[in-house]
């Protein structure tokens, strides 16, 4: 594919990739486990696939924006060829943390451990998106005022209505009599979600709902298509970036914070899970002070 559809911004700063539009028509950017400092978002637009993410490997079809946070592994596995476009933006270039309120894409497209990481895209999504990213792709060449605020303006709109269609794909899901969760895996999330800093194995959960450890691990896998300790790990990690990212606290602060003495386990703990260490991870993704 020529690059001369490619648009890049850099950060002046410091040289890091700020946004970027990849219009793709093969699978080559994406053959190979990918661990990137910055978002992406993939609108596969044409064929299917499977996609390989954290601990999982979910099916994809057509018409799918699939959604990965800052070094967070995947790989996408297709037999045909893929068309779409991504869109790769930094933390320093927009947030979805501080922009929570206004977006609320965090724990919906992204850090979503429960669910696949992709959102089916509907004909008048699609329609928003195809506006949407014309219009990034004037911005981007435009190096007049303010380009940085239109674009992420765009960008808003973008994160907003795939969110927005997310929720509806999954209150949808939730009304399909077949596709209901046994109120266990509810339970289950409920519990991960109050204890993952205190409880940091299968059988603290497995007590807690009073239920055999075989039988949650099977549960969990069967749904969740994850292992039980897969879906804590994979909490406990999520709010350690996010501490990382957006406080000044010491890796032995967040760490403790999470339930683990030893500063030194943690970080080995982070470096399996993230494959870079809490200090490389805090350099490349950025330190978000907060700002009134």
């Amino acid at each position: 594919m020529s690059n001369q559809n490619v648009f890049t911004l850099i950060n002046p700063q410091n040289g890091n990739l700020a946004f970027k539009l990849l219009p793709f028509d093969d699978n080559s950017h994406f053959d190979h486990l990918q661990r990137n400092n910055f978002f992406s978002l993939i609108w596969v637009t044409k064929g299917k696939g499977k996609v390989k993410a954290d601990f999982a490997e979910h099916q994809f079809e057509e018409n799918s924006l699939l959604a990965f946070s800052p070094y967070q592994p995947y790989m996408l596995c297709v037999n045909e060829p893929i068309e779409g476009i991504a869109i790769h933006f930094h933390p320093d270039f927009y947030c979805i943390h501080f922009h929570q309120k206004e977006v609320s894409c965090n724990g919906v497209l992204f850090n979503n451990v429960y669910q696949p990481p992709f959102t089916i895209i509907t004909e008048e999504a699609s329609a928003t998106f195809k506006m949407v990213l014309e219009q990034m792709k004037i911005e981007i060449q435009n190096t007049d005022l303010a380009q940085y605020e239109s674009l992420v303006s765009y960008l808003k709109i973008f994160l907003i209505t795939a969110s927005r269609l997310k929720n509806q794909q999954l209150e949808e899901m939730k009304s399909v009599p077949d596709s209901k969760e046994p109120i266990i895996l509810q339970n289950l999330k409920d519990a991960i979600e109050l204890n993952f800093k205190t409880k940091h194995s299968a059988g603290n959960y497995a007590d807690l709902l009073n239920i055999s450890p075989k039988a949650l691990a099977k549960l969990s896998k069967n749904y969740f298509n994850k292992t039980l300790t897969d879906l804590i790990s994979e909490r406990i990690i999520i709010e350690a970036k996010r501490e990382l990212y957006m406080t000044n606290k010491t890796v032995k602060e967040i760490a403790y914070e999470l339930g683990y003495d030893d500063e030194h386990y943690f970080s080995r703990f982070f470096k399996t899970n993230a494959d870079v260490s809490p200090q490389l991870y805090r350099e490349t993704v950025g330190f978000g002070r907060m700002t009134d």
